[in-house]
C-alpha cells in the first residue's frame, strides 16, 4: 500500500497509511484484544473494524471470514507459547531448573500477551465445535510438551495427571494475574514473582515422588 505523506491545505500532516503487513498485524491485535475480552459470540467483524479504524470490506480483505480470524489467532498464540516452553526446557540443566524454567516462559508469555491468555483459557470459550477444537487441541499440546519432561519411570497415566497438575497451577496463577494484576509492579517484576511462587509449590511436590 505504501505510505502517503502528503500535506492537506490545513497545514496538518495525513496520518500515514500503513502497509498490508502493518495492517495486518494491527487488524490481529485488534482482534485479539476484542475476542478476549468479549469472547467469539459476543464479537463481530463491524466491532473489529470499527475499533480499528478500518472498513469491513479492508477487513475482509485481510481475513474470509471471523471464524478464520479466530483460528488463526488461536494458531498464532499457540505457535508462541509451545516454542517458548520448549525453548526454556532445553535451557534446563537440572530438574528444578526445568520447572523453573517452564513456568517462567508461560508467564512471560502471559503477562506480556494478557490477551492471548484470554483468548486460550479465558472464560468466554466459543460454543462452535470446531473452535473448540481448536483450542483444545493447543491444550493438548502444553500437556504433552510438559509430560515429556516427566520421567519416563512414573508411567504415562502418571505422568499425564501430574502434567496436568502442572498446568492447572500455571492457568490458575495467570488468571489470578489477569483478574486483579498488582498495581505499579512492572512486567518483569510480575513475571518473577509468579514464576517464583508457582514453580516454588510445583517443585515442592515434585521432587517428593519416589520414582523407581
Amino acid at each position: 500500500m505504501g505510505t502517503d505523506t502528503a500535506t492537506p491545505p490545513s497545514g496538518r500532516a495525513r496520518p500515514r497509511r500503513l502497509g498490508a503487513t502493518e495492517r495486518r498485524e494491527q487488524l490481529v491485535l485488534t482482534a485479539l484484544r476484542l475476542f478476549g475480552e468479549r469472547g467469539y459470540r459476543a464479537t463481530t467483524m463491524e466491532d473489529i473494524a470499527h475499533a480499528a479504524g478500518v472498513t469491513k470490506p479492508l477487513l475482509y480483505q485481510h481475513f474470509a471470514s471471523k471464524r478464520a480470524l479466530y483460528l488463526e489467532l488461536v494458531q498464532e498464540v499457540s505457535a508462541e507459547l509451545l516454542a517458548a516452553l520448549r525453548a526454556a526446557h532445553a535451557r534446563a540443566t537440572s530438574r528444578r531448573e526445568l520447572v523453573e524454567n517452564g513456568y517462567r516462559a508461560y508467564f512471560e508469555t502471559i503477562v506480556h500477551h494478557a490477551e492471548a491468555f484470554r483468548l486460550l483459557f479465558g472464560r468466554h470459550a466459543p460454543d462452535d465445535p470446531e473452535l473448540l477444537g481448536a483450542v483444545r487441541a493447543v491444550e493438548r499440546e502444553v500437556l504433552e510438551v510438559v509430560a515429556s519432561r516427566i520421567p519416563e519411570e512414573l508411567g504415562d497415566d502418571h505422568r499425564r495427571l501430574l502434567a496436568y497438575a502442572l498446568i492447572g497451577l500455571a492457568e490458575g496463577g495467570a488468571r489470578y494475574w489477569v483478574d486483579s494484576a498488582r498495581k505499579g509492579a512492572s512486567s518483569a517484576e510480575d513475571v518473577e514473582v509468579l514464576a517464583g511462587r508457582i514453580s516454588a509449590m510445583a517443585w515442592g511436590g515434585l521432587r517428593s515422588i519416589e520414582i523407581g
